[in-house]
């Protein structure tokens, strides 16, 4: 694609970054194939191809962003399909990211549409605040069907099943652990991996140190989640270290780049004191999201003063399956007799390009793995998109629900707590590794000890 930006233009970073991703693209096409929102609606302009010629036109004649232009760059799901499609390497995540800050900056949005994007800045990536917000909505529940399409989103992926009480599950942790050595964090300890600096030791001798970031929503929705890590990676030969903290990707993708930056800048000030304290050979996220973006560090903070604690920070980073790959899953003590749907989460598939790690650490653990059919297609969730684009998230998180029930699968597997949210309303949906820790010692998963209640 020929450009013409003019060398003012391209004194603007975010702008000289944009530029050689344009030149690449050819016009094929082959990204409308596999776009959920081009698949579903079957407008040119919600494809990738369309987005790249309405950002295109937007940044050379460095316009404001118009209302056309929102619609559709709002309508992006950043699930990536179309970087994993394309057959020229056009980094479409580094331009529609830039796209999104220009928006911020250049567009007035409604009233109510600001007051809804502002709200999910100040509340989702502060557990706290979070947890505080979630405790209003069984209170909220009865008037779902009164209340407006975005809020009746949010309400229905809070999970409704009756979870077993934390204490059993931790008390269970240990039970299930203390054969091999390995029994898991106390309910006090995760508060305070939650809150700040813990460090869980490895069980017998230590192979590596690792820095785990423990995220923000998952932390309330879903805390089970870092435990299951914590027991698995001890039981690995790993010290774990938290790294406390939103990553920055949630108010990134808003378009909030201070604030991303900001909360990306308390991780790398994390990191670079466990490295000066005794080392890290992994920062490692369970979030498949949040993986995504530490990776991209590097570039997000390319004109910043942390530039090369950041670049370094994107080189450790890993996935927790990466990881487990890499230094061996613990011995498998009795495998289950489960059939696992295992769904990519796109940030997995398509940001990260890791497929096929998580479903042979599946297979190893004795899990029957079974395929999803439109497995490169996005669920819906995509941070907080199932909340600002609540109508086509629904259609495909309905898509993907008929394809999992197709596999006949007893529980369904991914790496990425949206995924959980939004498939857990009407399936049964596990971390991998949470199925990984039951297999070498730990308790069974909370959503499998709520279904078989």
């Amino acid at each position: 694609m020929q450009t013409r930006f003019t060398a003012a233009q391209l004194q603007d970073s975010g702008v000289a970054a944009c530029e050689p991703i344009l030149r690449k693209c050819v016009h094929c096409g082959f990204c409308t194939a596999t776009c959920p929102t081009y698949v579903l609606l079957g407008d040119e302009l919600d494809s990738p191809r369309g987005r790249i010629y309405l950002i295109k036109e937007m940044l050379e004649n460095d316009r404001p962003a118009s209302a056309e232009v929102v619609r559709h760059v709002d309508r992006c799901l950043s699930c990536l399909a179309c970087m994993t499609t394309c057959p020229s390497g056009v980094h479409y995540q580094h331009l529609i990211d830039h796209a999104r800050v220009h928006v911020e900056k250049t567009y007035r949005r409604p009233l109510l549409e600001r007051a809804l994007r502002a709200s999910l800045a100040a509340v989702l990536p502060y557990p706290r605040r979070f947890g505080a917000v979630l405790a209003l909505v069984p209170l909220a529940r009865p008037f779902a069907r009164l209340l407006p399409a975005r809020v009746r989103a949010m309400l229905e992926l809070v999970p409704v099943r009756s979870r077993p009480d934390a204490a059993v599950l931790v008390a269970a942790a240990g039970t299930a652990g203390a054969d091999s050595g390995a029994s898991g964090p106390t309910e006090a300890e995760l508060r305070a991996a939650n809150d700040g600096r813990r460090v869980f030791p490895a069980h017998g001798e230590r192979r590596v140190r690792i820095g785990l970031l423990t995220g923000c929503v998952q932390t309330v929705l879903e805390p089970s989640i870092n435990a299951a890590t914590i027991r698995l990676l001890t039981r690995a030969g790993c010290e774990v270290v938290t790294i406390s903290g939103c990553c920055g990707s949630l108010v990134h993708h808003l378009g909030r780049e201070r604030e991303a930056l900001e909360f990306g800048a308390r991780v790398l000030e994390q990191v670079d004191t466990e490295q000066r304290r005794g080392g890290l050979d992994a920062l490692v996220a369970n979030a498949s999201g949040c993986g995504t973006h530490a990776k991209d560090y590097g570039h997000l903070f390319r004109d910043h003063p942390l530039a090369a604690r950041a670049a370094d920070a994107s080189l450790r980073a890993r996935d927790v399956t990466e990881l487990l790959v890499e230094i061996g899953l613990p011995p498998v003590r009795e495998p289950p007799r489960v059939s696992v749907a295992y769904h990519s989460a796109c940030s997995m598939q398509h940001g990260q390009k890791i497929d096929e790690p998580p479903r042979a650490l599946l297979r190893q653990a004795g899990f029957v793995v079974r395929e999803i059919a439109e497995g490169h297609l996005c669920c819906g969730s995509a941070g907080t998109y199932n909340i600002l684009q609540p109508e086509i998230a629904a259609r495909l998180r309905e898509r993907k629900v008929g394809n999992v029930a197709r596999t006949g699968a007893d529980i369904v597997a991914t790496g990425n707590i949206g995924c959980i949210a939004q498939l857990g309303t009407g399936l049964t949906v596990a971390h991998t590794v949470e199925l990984l820790d039951w297999a070498t010692g730990g308790p069974a998963p909370p959503a499998w000890l709520a279904r078989r209640r």
